[in-house]
């Protein structure tokens, strides 16, 4: 692994550094470890992982995170955001260790030159299947203290018939064909967020598109792999904070209801998996969240800040 130059990052007040030399079917790849580090001294960092058709832009979290003490990293992984390369398919594995490859890149920047020696490995949706899967298996999970898990992607959002037999059948075909597309197109949730809709936050629409990117069978097929894994249960060692939105929705059109209800995943299946993720876990609903609980309205927002904050004091002080 390569590390380029701290440089200025699009985001005013933050740096970033590319990480390269990853060997890939598609060719050379990288990701990008983006850094906004506290005023005050401390050794203490959480590493944040965004979740798919999605980057690091949310520079409220970074704010939350130095005001409580702690260094803010965030990795933009392989094939997303400041990390995608003409040759790629945006936001596509083949391989979901491919990302664990990416965080066990970052991780020994933050233990070495950044003299980082407290870490907490933070995830959301896919970025939190992610996490759980790394602090359950990966080379350097044993310098994780603790893990938050933000609406974590454990389980298809799909009534329970097309997840017995729909999705192994689209996942067997993503082994022979995969990069066949599938026609899952939602836009609910990105006009939810975006200011330019009914949302409150701006973003880079190239990298993270109203409409998402496409779907591909070879994803699915990695994604529900993964799922299994987590369903047969994981072994995370580290103190482990699950939170999720109160209530799930499904919408085919806008409706206010997105406002306030997760419209990407079912939180009955992240209550249903995450007592097996590990020996040491808490699970919270917020009320009046969304699926990005950080991104929710002001209400919910400051309920996810404050049961974080008190997760925190009591791990850390």
């Amino acid at each position: 692994m390569e590390q380029s130059c701290w440089i200025p990052d699009v985001l005013a007040g933050f740096e970033q550094c590319t990480l390269s030399g990853f060997t890939a079917p598609d060719g050379p790849a990288a990701c990008v470890l983006v850094r906004k580090r506290c005023a005050s001294p401390s050794a203490k960092a959480v590493l944040y992982i965004h979740g798919y058709v999605d980057y690091f832009f949310q520079t409220h979290l970074a704010d939350f995170y130095n005001q409580n003490g702690l260094h803010f990293y965030a990795l933009d992984l392989r094939r997303h955001g400041r990390a995608m390369q003409l040759h790629q398919l945006p936001n596509y594995t083949s391989d979901i260790d491919e990302y664990l490859q990416d965080i066990d890149a970052a991780v020994p920047v933050l233990l070495g030159p950044e003299n980082i020696n407290w870490l907490l490995l933070s995830g959301h949706s896919t970025g939190g299947l992610v996490a759980a899967l790394y602090a359950h298996r990966a080379a350097h999970r044993s310098a994780l203290d603790a893990v938050l898990l933000n609406s974590p992607f454990l389980d298809m959002n799909l009534p329970a018939w097309q997840r017995r037999t729909l999705v192994p059948l689209l996942s067997a075909v993503g082994a022979w064909l995969p990069r066949l597309p599938l026609p899952i197109v939602t836009v609910v949730y990105g006009q939810s967020l975006h200011a330019d809709h009914h949302g409150q936050w701006r973003y880079n629409t190239q990298w993270k598109p109203i409409a998402g990117f496409p779907v591909y069978a070879g994803w699915l097929r990695v994604i529900h792999r993964a799922h299994a894994e987590v369903a047969g249960g994981l072994s995370i060692q580290c103190p482990v904070l699950v939170l999720h939105a109160q209530r799930s929705t499904r919408l085919a059109h806008w409706s206010t209801d997105a406002m306030c209800a997760d419209t990407v995943l079912d939180v009955a299946d992240i209550q249903r998996l995450s007592p097996a993720l590990g020996p040491r876990i808490q699970v919270r609903a917020i009320t009046g969240g969304m699926h990005d609980l950080t991104l929710s309205q002001a209400g919910p927002r400051a309920q996810t800040f404050s049961v974080l904050r008190q997760w925190l004091k009591e791990l850390v002080g």
